[in-house]
């Protein structure tokens, strides 16, 4: 269907097939991972760096997709939204990654533990981005909460950043594992993927139903910085939702091929905060233009341009710094 149609019948490129087809796929993926994990095994780089290339390969289809079907505006909105959405899943994985070292979460359990943490987001997700929508409809002043929201994630990214305790935290302490090891008693080691087990009469939990709920905690955090920070780039609820679920669907894989490589970005966190410092000035802009026509708005391909200029220098900057480090004086 040309795309000048369907932009005069609905704002939205969500239709409900779209919807239904993109749901049905999202299942259907998410069931092929359940398969795939059913049995634990430790995941070699070959296995992940295949599925990383497919979850890579999929929303680039997708945009092109958008493209012939409903124009240039829907697809470079996607594109930037799903890369936005891809650099703060990174963010992510280095709680992942802490996470897993915390809890000593034995190599063949983390793939499904991953899993879990996904799926949990990706529900999370949804529901964060239905508020966003109501929210949007019941005005613009929306527009100011969600930059505010922004701003006040980068300041306290970038000052973490810059004191270098981003990821310095004591996982035993989230207040997530604390209550639920008041509840329950929990085994000393894990029984496979198993939650729950009984022993010396009594149901205990074991580590692993501690680090998942320690992983869906997480999770509502990421989800209550992503949701607007995707909204300042597009106000199509399908839209939010298809850049959110394919950023999540490859973290799984992505996590065992960055899994090193992770360490070494050590800027990361600072471009983050750039980026959704960024994205809030883009959205209180947004607001004012409304209010204001002669104040002037960010065009969705310079946001685009910006994110990538952001995430290819910090990842320069990070390489250089570690290279240095690695350089011993005199040698």
């Amino acid at each position: 269907m040309p795309s000048h149609v369907i932009a005069s019948a609905d704002p939205s490129v969500g239709s409900a097939w779209m919807w239904a087809i993109s749901i049905a796929v999202l299942l259907g993926l998410l069931a092929l991972d359940f398969a795939i994990t059913r049995k634990p095994h430790e995941v070699r780089l070959r296995e992940a760096l295949g599925w990383s290339v497919f979850y890579v390969v999929l929303p680039l289809l997708f945009t092109l997709v958008l493209w012939a079907w409903y124009g240039g505006t829907p697809a470079l909105e996607f594109f930037t939204g799903y890369v936005v959405e891809k650099s703060l899943s990174v963010d992510n994985l280095f709680v992942f990654m802490m996470l897993l070292a915390g809890f000593a979460v034995p190599p063949a359990l983390q793939q499904r533990v991953l899993l879990y943490g996904i799926v949990g987001a990706l529900v999370l997700r949804g529901i964060f981005i239905a508020l966003g929508a109501a929210l949007l409809q019941a005005g613009t002043w929306a527009f100011l909460l969600f930059g505010a929201i922004l701003f006040v994630t980068a300041v306290k990214i970038l000052r973490e950043a810059l004191a270098g305790t981003a990821f310095d935290r004591d996982v035993s302490q989230l207040r997530s594992v604390r209550f639920l090891r008041r509840l329950m008693p929990v085994t000393d080691d894990y029984r496979g993927p198993r939650i729950t087990v009984r022993e010396a009469g009594q149901r205990a939990l074991t580590p692993f139903a501690v680090v998942v709920v320690a992983v869906f905690a997480t999770d509502v955090v990421f989800a209550v910085d992503s949701v607007p920070a995707v909204y300042g780039i597009t106000e199509d609820p399908y839209l939010v939702f298809a850049t959110n679920a394919f950023a999540l669907l490859g973290l799984r894989a992505l996590y065992f091929v960055l899994h090193t490589a992770l360490a070494k970005l050590t800027h990361l966190n600072h471009g983050l905060a750039i980026i959704l410092g960024f994205i809030g000035l883009k959205l209180v802009l947004h607001w004012a233009h409304g209010v204001w026509p002669a104040v002037p708005e960010i065009p969705t391909p310079i946001s685009l341009v910006v994110i990538v200029l952001v995430l290819a220098t910090v990842t320069a900057t990070s390489l250089y710094a570690r290279r240095s480090q690695d350089v011993k004086p005199g040698s």
